[in-house]
């Protein structure tokens, strides 16, 4: 019995081993501007050249992984971009930045209801918040200073991190290549300011967090303003859509196959 428990034991540990190794191929770095201080992890292809031309997708996390322990970001999502598949078929540079604890990714204001249920109301205009504007400075850095294609630069984000990437489609509008969104949520009066941007839209229907309604209507005004967006709405599915989501076949096909002009 003793001898079962420590091969129980050796498996756990390499495990583990195994799973902290693979999250330390994302590089920890911090983006430091005038005493504000923006955690990151940076993956970079394998075999890396400096003097080539790669892909970059920023990834937008969500509430419950805001800190600056510059690892809770990699929570979700991650691991799709670690599998060997993934690398080899779209070699590009991934960046999760982590957003300051007390501040969001989107200027979105939050009210709890009396039913337990959250209203959200997002803005229209406005400075960025602490989050958002500490990002938008990581963008300029990673394309001055990384091997970066500028017509592929490609942005995607969860909850909170859907919020931010709608909000910084509306801010750089002629930035990015194509956006991916999971269960967020915009003012429809913003839609117009992205609406060139080739999205994909994902909400699960049960989703009691955020409203699968915010996603309907940021679809519809798309529609209707002649927009062609693609969405996927999950019949069964609550808050953690993503998991449905990352294990789209097409979803990185999709979002790489497309280049700004």
């Amino acid at each position: 019995m003793k001898q079962i428990s420590l091969i129980v034991l050796a498996c756990f540990f390499s495990n583990v081993s195994a799973h902290a190794q693979d999250f330390a191929a994302f590089q920890a770095k911090q983006l430091i501007h005038r005493g504000d201080t923006l955690p990151y992890r940076i993956l970079y292809p394998d075999g890396y050249d400096p003097q080539k031309q790669y892909p970059v997708l920023f990834f937008l996390h969500g509430a419950g992984e805001r800190g600056n322990d510059n690892a809770s970001q990699l929570t979700h999502g991650a691991a799709l971009f670690l599998k060997d598949s993934v690398r080899q078929a779209f070699p590009a540079i991934v960046v999760f930045p982590q957003c300051p604890t007390e501040s969001f990714w989107s200027n979105v204001d939050i009210q709890s209801q009396a039913d337990g249920r959250r209203e959200f109301s997002f803005r229209t205009g406005g400075k960025p918040s602490e989050g958002m504007r500490l990002f938008l400075r990581l963008v300029k850095h990673t394309l001055r200073n990384e091997a970066v294609d500028k017509s592929r630069i490609y942005i995607g984000g969860l909850s909170m991190g859907a919020m931010g990437t709608y909000e910084a489609l509306r801010r750089k509008p002629r930035l990015f290549a194509a956006a991916f969104a999971i269960c967020g949520g915009d003012n429809t009066f913003n839609v117009k300011k992205y609406a060139h941007v080739p999205l994909w839209i994902f909400h699960g229907e049960q989703d009691d967090v955020v409203p699968p309604t915010h996603s309907h209507a940021i679809v519809a005004e798309l529609k209707r303003i002649g927009a062609n967006p693609k969405y996927t709405f999950y019949p069964t599915a609550n808050h953690n859509s993503w998991d449905a989501a990352f294990a789209e076949p097409e979803l990185l096909p999709w979002l790489f196959s497309h280049t700004k002009m």
